[in-house]
């Protein structure tokens, strides 16, 4: 099964930064983790959850969303299973948890989120 786990969350202040890891984990002997396209998405208090950024299975390709543009960086160590969001100028919207999603096919793998707060 994959396991996808989220860190780096923390209290930042506005205009700071924080780097969030998405360390994939696999039972099986096989390495897969290049199979996966990576999202992260965020969730605000009371909020639904809203894609933040994506990356393709060899990082061909990145998207975001307009409020991040320019701000966050998504990136991936295919190696050591690991993916990342390296968040710049971090404003109180930004505030909630983010969530780390592994897919592949019909199969999505959704991590726990890790909490992220901006204060101003």
């Amino acid at each position: 099964q994959v396991q996808p786990v989220e860190s780096g969350g923390g209290l930042v202040q506005a205009g700071g930064s924080l780097r969030l890891s998405c360390a994939v984990s696999e039972r099986s002997s096989e390495r897969t983790f290049t199979k996966y396209d990576l999202e992260w998405y965020h969730q605000a208090p009371g909020k639904r959850r809203e894609f933040v950024a994506s990356i393709t299975r060899t990082a061909r390709t990145t998207e975001y969303a307009d409020s991040v543009k320019g701000r966050f960086t998504i990136s991936r160590d295919n190696a050591m299973n690991i993916g990342y969001l390296q968040m710049n100028l971090l404003q109180p919207d930004d505030s909630g948890v983010y969530y780390c999603n592994a897919r592949y096919g019909p199969n999505n793998y959704w991590g726990q989120g890790t909490q992220v707060t901006v204060s101003s």
